[in-house]
């Protein structure tokens, strides 16, 4: 074969490192970004952090006492732009670039002492005011009591034998968080050594004195046994109403689960009022008894953008909380301005103006596309769930300029605070019904008047499905039977069975 040199022309899609760290960016949630700020500040000495958490921490002395004198960052820092603005000009590397991207590298020494000669008199308390706590010492939160420390207090109070208190302890070791006895007793009078001559009665008097403490119910084998152990310390109850309500959860507990009224009123023998009063002192009860004392703490969702109502309508602002302050080292500036860095030094400048131009685009996508979102839902918000009207990423996108996948990654993990309260972006977006005139209703409303109608029942009529779908037929939305079961399961609805009540 003859070798030939032959020139081709073609067209191709290249994504440069700074797009691609766009569009990373632009997908993140909030806590994710912070992550990857973090990341991006200990490999990169040119970026620095204005809005460093640590800084406004309290720090205390070595006795205890709140060090009041601010922080090296604190002396310096200076507001920092959120998209549209200069932050100064003492950085000449970035000074002087015409892009935008540079304004974050200015200088900070103009703003000393605005923030940094804070203190806490701000909290109520400054640190030369002498307050009641003349030793300067903070009130510090204590430690939650955890459902064993809470049974352990009380196993010393009352168990005087050192082999009783161990028995006891054995029982509470075996507890779960919600204060049950998974494990069954033989097994572990199995587990123990022969050599203790222990016997079974012993552990079992053992379980019984840790079923007599407080929370009641502690220590029960099920939930017959946890609700029966609270009823018969109930004060105040008839006795008649006590041994009714022991008999439901000793042997037709899940009768009364399904709320087979009938049943239970053959059974028992009573009418409406006995069961009625019955029910009332089971309802009382706490199916999980140590679930009081878990340390499991809520987690919170921080809103990227707040809708707040103007004079013209509703308005969108982002929420400065999550919107991180970065700035090039004024100090790595000058000293590149003056021709003395090192190449290594001009790649991590770049990357450094790369990621404070993407985190502003990042901000501003977000801020474009939540109210291209509320200028189409302006009912729900003066109106609430029942007014969402049907909403595709394609329309969001159009009216942008921008591509679906770019809408989907906004609205994926960012969240909106509104007046109805905190939601995903992607909750505006939803499926629709036809209605009878021909339009369109959204899925949203639709599981919104499910909701209202299913509030505003009679107990003890309540309605069915097929009849939640004919009461929406009358409101002109087409909606097959099926559809309403779907979406009253994922709005945790029980069945019409199971709302049901005397």
């Amino acid at each position: 074969m003859k070798q030939t040199l032959q020139l081709k022309t073609s067209q191709h899609l290249a994504l440069t490192p700074q797009l691609q760290q766009s569009i990373r960016l632009l997908q993140l949630s909030t806590l994710e970004l912070h992550q990857e700020i973090e990341q991006v500040l200990s490999e990169n000495p040119l970026l620095e952090r204005l809005d460093d958490p640590l800084d406004r921490s309290v720090r205390l002395l070595a006795d205890g006492a709140i060090n009041s004198t601010p922080s090296s960052s604190q002396a310096g820092e200076a507001p920092a732009a959120q998209g549209n603005g200069d932050e100064g000009g003492s950085a000449p590397a970035e000074s002087g670039n015409g892009n935008g991207e540079g304004g974050d590298a200015g200088g900070d020494s103009g703003e000393s002492g605005g923030e940094g000669g804070e203190d806490w008199g701000e909290y109520g308390r400054s640190s030369g005011s002498g307050g009641e706590d003349e030793d300067g010492r903070p009130q510090l939160e204590a430690s939650p009591v955890t459902l064993r420390e809470h049974l352990m207090e009380q196993v010393r109070l009352t168990c005087c034998a050192a082999r009783d208190c161990a028995l006891v302890e054995l029982v509470v070791d075996a507890l779960d968080d919600n204060g049950y006895l998974e494990e069954p007793l033989e097994d572990i009078h199995a587990r123990l050594p022969e050599e203790l001559e222990i016997e079974f009665d012993e552990l079992r008097t053992a379980l019984a004195m840790v079923q007599s403490m407080d929370p009641p119910g502690v220590g029960a084998r099920s939930a017959a046994e946890c609700l029966a152990l609270q009823i018969r310390r109930m004060p105040g109850v008839p006795m008649v109403t006590r041994r009714m309500a022991l008999v439901i959860v000793e042997k037709y507990l899940t009768w009364f689960a399904q709320r087979e009224f009938n049943k239970l009123k053959k059974a028992l023998d009573c009418d409406d009022e006995d069961l009625r009063e019955a029910q009332a002192v089971i309802r009382q009860c706490n199916p999980h008894p140590g679930a009081a004392f878990a340390s499991d703490v809520s987690d919170f969702v921080v809103p990227d953008v707040i809708v707040r109502r103007a004079k013209d309508g509703w308005s969108v602002l982002l929420n400065p909380e999550v919107m991180p302050r970065l700035r090039v080292n004024s100090l790595y500036a000058s000293l590149m301005k003056q021709g003395k860095s090192e190449s290594q030094l001009n790649a991590q400048l770049q990357e450094a103006k790369w990621l404070i131009k993407n985190m502003r685009q990042r901000f501003d996508t977000i801020l474009r596309v939540a109210q291209a979102i509320v200028d189409r839902q302006r009912n729900f918000f003066s109106h609430g769930a029942v007014a969402m009207r049907p909403l595709v990423l394609r329309e969001i996108a159009d009216t942008l300029g921008l591509h679906e996948s770019t809408i989907s990654r906004v609205t994926t993990q960012k969240y909106m605070l509104t007046p109805h309260g905190m939601f995903e972006l992607k909750y505006f977006f939803g499926s629709h019904v036809a209605t009878e005139a021909g339009g369109e209703a959204s899925s949203t409303a639709i599981r919104a008047l499910i909701v209202q109608l299913t509030g505003a029942e009679d107990p003890k009529n309540p309605l069915s499905d097929s009849k939640i779908a004919e009461m929406l037929g009358e409101q002109g939305m087409v909606i097959a039977r099926r559809t309403v079961a779907k979406y009253r399961e994922a709005l945790k609805i029980p069945p019409v069975s199971l709302r049901k009540s005397l």
